[in-house]
């Protein structure tokens, strides 16, 4: 991988930074540490890893293990197929912008519904969840989507100072 060294104003070359050649689809960074949650070949592979640039590893944050993010919605039927996953950060939070297709109120008709799922980085284990879940409104009146609507489908959090 290739790292911005601000300090130096170069770029350098860190070797081996990815497993088997297959390098994380997004990376987002927390309070100086780099976290992962997907790669080119899967967005979501199961867990929040977390970047030790000292071992050069990375290791799979505490209670962030799931099968499937869809698994923390509790209004998602298990026919929900993930159409979009992309990655934010706020605070120590990893934001998770997902978009589910569902069937529609006929047989043959789908609709799309968007969820956030969020991951807390300074959880403390056994103390508070690391995950939470919840739908953002995306029409005022009628609290619905249209069939195609897309919340995010790459996404840059920045945060200015003064």
């Amino acid at each position: 991988a290739e790292v911005f060294n601000c300090g130096r104003g170069v770029w350098e070359i860190i070797p081996g930074m990815w497993q088997l050649d297959v390098p994380p689809n997004q990376i987002v960074a927390v309070a100086g540490r780099l976290f992962s949650s997907g790669d080119c070949l899967n967005s979501w592979k199961g867990h929040v890893e977390v970047y030790d640039g000292e071992l050069n590893i990375w290791s799979v944050m505490d209670h962030s293990a799931l099968s499937d993010l869809a698994l923390l919605a509790s209004n998602l039927p298990p026919s929900a197929q993930q159409l979009y996953l992309t990655m934010a950060v706020v605070g120590t939070r990893l934001f998770f912008l997902a978009g589910y297709e569902i069937a529609g109120d006929d047989d043959e008709s789908f609709r799309t519904v968007s969820l956030v799922h969020s991951y807390d980085t300074s959880a403390a284990p056994g103390l508070a969840p690391a995950w939470s879940s919840f739908q953002p409104k995306m029409d005022h009146d009628n609290n619905v989507e249209d069939g195609s609507k897309e919340l995010f489908s790459q996404c840059c959090s920045v945060q200015l100072s003064s």
